[in-house]
């Protein structure tokens, strides 16, 4: 629980202390926001999913030590809370991309629209928040692992269980495709 919140405020700190100072140039300080929002949605989703990581790998070790024959099994369930970085890796890459960020032409008019910026940090936000829910998939991950380690024949229902937390992301996710498309920005 103290993990979630030390990244929430570490997310919270970073909306207030690294948003740019407003600019003359219009689009350099949208693109600016741009990459705050991209580095929100990486950085703490990527936490996140290292916190579940960990997790489940801890348990997955334990449980390799005494049946070593169990490894692919586990290997999967250690390795679904790292999903949620691929949300705000993906997040990422998309914002980019509307921004002119890898190359081509921006998608939007950053002198019509200044806000775009903004919203990129929220859509950032909402990638990077919901990608909490890889510390829960961690931890049910970790349930999931040690009862393989009792039987076997349960692995797909842990995984099942595993992939439920999951689902938040992938609404999170949801919503800011939804959000950049709206905006122009896909």
């Amino acid at each position: 629980m103290k993990a979630k919140w030390r990244i929430l405020v570490v997310g919270a700190m970073l909306l207030v202390l690294m948003q740019p100072v407003m600019a003359a140039d219009v689009e350099g300080t949208a693109k600016q926001e741009i990459i705050l929002g991209c580095m929100i949605a990486v950085a703490i989703a990527g936490i996140a999913s290292a916190i579940g990581l960990a997790l489940a790998g801890s348990s997955a070790v334990a449980v390799t030590a005494e049946k070593p024959e169990l490894f692919g099994k586990l290997l999967v369930l250690q390795v679904l809370p790292m999903t949620q970085s691929v949300y705000g890796l993906l997040t990422a890459i998309l914002l980019m991309m509307g921004a002119g960020l890898l190359g081509g032409a921006a998608k939007v008019d950053f002198a019509a629209q200044p806000w775009i910026g903004t919203a990129a940090i929220w859509i950032g936000a909402v990638v990077g928040l919901t990608g909490i829910s890889a510390i829960n998939q961690g931890m049910v991950a970790s349930a999931s692992i040690a009862s393989v380690g009792r039987n076997p024949e349960v692995a797909a229902r842990g995984i099942i269980f595993t992939v439920m937390p999951e689902t938040i992301a992938i609404f999170g996710l949801l919503v800011a495709i939804l959000l950049m498309t709206g905006l122009g920005l896909l």
